[in-house]
């Protein structure tokens, strides 16, 4: 796993329409449900691979622009390096966009929460996570965080084709961790 960085985010809980009782809330990094702490991406200050180096960079972010980051979650977030191409069925590997600076500072503490399965079909920025977003939790098992609890879990579910017919890929298998605030 590589390190891809760090996003606050505000966790919410089950949406009623997901029908999945065991979970309880929503860590994916797909900001569909669990919203991130802003429209962050026109603020251009995110790495390569569209989250950020540091909880400092993010928190110098909010106080020039007088975003609140009361009630968010600080998540740090790495990636397995290679990304599944849904149509050709292979992994391949995938780099950070180069023209953005990424140094990402790896926290001292941190807690696996699970993996996030998330769709890059314009191979930039996260878009959707099947579990959460299309409701595959109702039939997949996942974690109470709408998580897989093992990579090869997710690794699994994305090469049996679970998510066929759910995002277009490629899809991406990335570790989510929760950390606690720097």
């Amino acid at each position: 796993m590589r390190p891809l960085g760090y996003l606050y985010k505000h966790v919410a809980r089950r949406p009623q329409w997901l029908k999945a009782p065991h979970v309880e809330d929503i860590y994916s990094l797909s900001g569909c449900i669990s919203r991130p702490f802003a429209d962050y991406i026109r603020h251009w200050k995110h790495n390569g691979y569209w989250l950020f180096d540091s909880p400092a960079i993010i928190k110098r972010l909010a106080d020039e622009h007088s975003i609140a980051l009361d009630g968010s979650r600080l998540f740090y977030y790495e990636g397995y390096e290679q990304e599944f191409d849904d149509r050709t069925r292979v992994w391949a590997r995938y780099e950070p966009e180069g023209s953005f600076e990424t140094k990402i500072e790896v926290p001292v503490a941190k807690t696996l929460e699970g993996f996030d399965v998330v769709s890059y079909s314009v191979h930039t920025s996260p878009e959707c996570s099947p579990l959460s977003c299309n409701g595959c939790a109702e039939s997949t098992a996942t974690n109470s965080h709408c998580l897989f609890p093992t990579f090869d879990d997710a690794r699994h579910a994305i090469e049996s084709g679970r998510f066929n017919a759910c995002e277009p890929g490629p899809y991406r298998i990335i570790a989510v961790y929760s950390v606690g605030e720097a």
